[in-house]
């Protein structure tokens, strides 16, 4: 994989002994969407920053877009939206974009054509002229990703992006943010919104006590809690092949509270692993009244990682979940 980020061991130790980073290690691959979570206080944003050099690590080896980190001439080629971010009031958003373009060392040139191109890009076209005093939260987030973007960057640095956005500002943002991969954009997106980051990300990590405890693509992280349930008819408990069959495949079967039913689930993310038990079912001449995939939410995989400290998962699905007899 060709990497937009390459870090081993990171360490970031304050001087007041708080360990925020503690021999971190990450990868992110060019042209993806790649999303970093953890509770408060596992080192997100202290990550982001050592990155963008805005905190001095203690230890750092890595590189990022090629190159060491911290080298200027590549913070040029990055974009970077700040949580809690503060603009003076009185600039418009054609005032911060030119400020900002300046400062990454835009030609004038290209900022006049630029900045309104941006602007109608994130929706603010109509408020160019406007000082952002008058700007609500919303509509200031959606002018910092413009400025963001103002320097045409390879890897851009969102920090809760979509924080204090309604909801079609949100599908906009989300719109953005693909098409930027679709240019070959890097995205590295820090976001509490783990339900924003389940539908736009092609990577995750999970940070825990200053530490990647998790990463990787979304549908691997989550493979081994996937599980197929099907709800049929009668009590099937006196088919014993087919109850051998089910406990075979470390399957779980158990009444429905009416006891009319029986809840059958198999833990595997792969459909030929029950077509089995579907043909058994089939031939005991039982009906199946549904069959449901299910899969394991970001949220989920993020409560257990962080709970079992990124130790392997226990399946939810548990083989003594039988009625007794």
């Amino acid at each position: 994989m060709d990497l937009a980020i390459d870090l081993q061991n990171i360490s970031k130790t304050y001087r007041n002994g708080v360990k925020a980073l503690a021999g971190l290690n990450m990868q992110v691959g060019r042209g993806e969407i790649f999303g970093l979570l953890g509770p408060n206080g596992a080192g997100k944003s202290t990550l982001v920053k050592t990155l963008l050099r805005l905190v001095r690590p203690t230890r750092c080896e890595g590189l990022m877009l090629g190159r060491p980190i911290g080298h200027i001439p590549t913070l040029q080629k990055i974009g970077y939206l700040p949580e809690h971010v503060l603009y003076a009031k009185h600039l418009t958003p054609v005032d911060l974009l030119n400020f900002s373009g300046r400062l990454t060392g835009v030609p004038a040139s290209v900022r006049r054509v630029r900045i309104p191109e941006l602007l109608a890009t994130v929706g603010m076209e109509r408020w160019y002229k406007e000082p952002l005093a008058n700007f609500s939260k919303g509509m200031k987030q959606r002018i910092g990703l413009a400025q963001a973007l103002m320097n045409d960057p390879e890897l851009i640095f969102l920090d809760e992006p979509t924080d204090g956005v309604d909801p079609l500002g949100r599908r906009d943002i989300r719109n953005l943010i693909f098409a930027l991969r679709e240019r070959g954009k890097t995205i590295f997106v820090n976001s509490h919104l783990l339900a924003e980051l389940e539908m736009i990300c092609d990577r995750v990590a999970i940070l825990h006590e200053g530490r990647v405890v998790r990463q990787g693509p979304l549908k691997e992280l989550t493979r081994h809690a996937s599980r197929y349930e099907m709800v049929v008819e009668t009590d099937v408990f006196g088919r014993e092949l087919l109850v051998s069959l089910v406990r075979s495949l470390g399957g779980t079967l158990a009444l429905t509270p009416d006891g009319q039913q029986t809840l059958v689930a198999i833990p595997t993310s792969r459909s030929q692993v029950v077509q089995p038990v579907i043909d058994e079912i089939r031939r005991s001449g039982i009906t199946i009244v549904s069959i449901t995939p299910v899969h394991q939410t970001l949220e989920e995989l993020f409560m257990d990682t962080v709970l079992t400290n990124g130790k392997p998962l226990v399946p939810s699905v548990q083989p003594e979940a039988v009625p007794l007899r």
